[in-house]
């Protein structure tokens, strides 16, 4: 007599790797929309602070890390708001990078959503 039979596949890890590649598109299309406004904040002297912005995405275990920052040694004093300085840039402002992502959180979510939508 036949026999009925059922066959599972495990294609967790394959689906595991399709999410976090699109986890990874999404964090980087997130951290440039972030830095984008963030480089329109940032005051400019001689252009060393804005030339030296970086973004940086990585996985780590299951997570996609996102980072945006800037090489230059003197970026923290100037980003810290208890450090007054006057900027000749009309745009610069203190806590740039900050204000850069905050500003743009609701693209910057619109984005996550339309990415890793299944």
């Amino acid at each position: 007599q036949g026999m009925a039979r059922a066959t599972v596949t495990n294609r967790l890890p394959q689906f595991v790797d399709r999410q976090q590649r699109r986890a990874a598109g999404a964090v980087l299309a997130a951290t440039i929309t972030g830095a984008a406004e963030a480089s329109v904040l940032t005051p400019i002297d001689t252009s060393n602070l804005l030339n030296g912005q970086y973004r940086r995405v990585d996985r780590d275990g299951y997570k996609v890390v996102g980072r945006v920052g800037y090489l230059a040694d003197y970026a923290l004093a100037v980003h810290d708001p208890d450090n007054p300085q006057a900027f000749r840039r009309a745009t610069a402002e203190k806590k740039f990078l900050v204000k850069g992502f905050e500003r743009n959180m609701p693209k910057i979510l619109e984005i996550m959503r339309k990415v890793m939508k299944v």
